[in-house]
């Protein structure tokens, strides 16, 4: 059974400053000889592997609202340079903008239902609003 992460976006602004910095990490990570893939690090590693890898997205909170997905690709174990054990999150490089739906802030990440995931965005929710209007309403999570 399929199920995904969720994770806060932290100083993040929109969609287009994830894909920027995203974008930056990966020619750093050519450039250290790893795969180009985004990765995530974090302290723990999620104890639901097989399900997360089986289908799983990340989904990123950005102000306020889950505004944006990634598939899961893999989860790499290491030691920190302190001797700390930690994952790297390894993701797909596209980054797929969904529905906005309000979020509250947490700390870490967390396990999401696939019930409970936004739908990827149509690009379209907008197009008969005001552009100030649909630009509140985005600021709001509300579209």
């Amino acid at each position: 059974m399929t199920v995904h992460l969720i994770k806060l976006a932290v100083g993040v602004e929109d969609f287009e400053h994830l894909a920027q910095l995203q974008k930056q990490r990966m020619a750093q990570f050519q450039a250290q000889g790893l795969s180009a893939n985004p990765r995530h690090f974090t302290r723990m590693k999620p104890k639901r592997e097989a399900e997360l890898l089986d289908g799983g997205s990340i989904y990123w909170v950005i102000k306020g609202a889950i505004r944006a997905r990634q598939k899961l690709v893999a989860f790499d174990s290491y030691v920190d340079d302190e001797g700390g054990r930690r994952c790297a999150i390894v993701l797909d490089p596209q980054l797929v903008a969904t529905q906005n739906r309000p979020h509250r802030a947490f700390q870490g990440w967390r396990y999401l239902a696939p019930a409970k995931a936004p739908k990827d965005s149509s690009g379209d929710e907008a197009a008969d609003l005001p552009p100030e209007l649909a630009r509140d309403l985005e600021a709001l999570g509300l579209l």
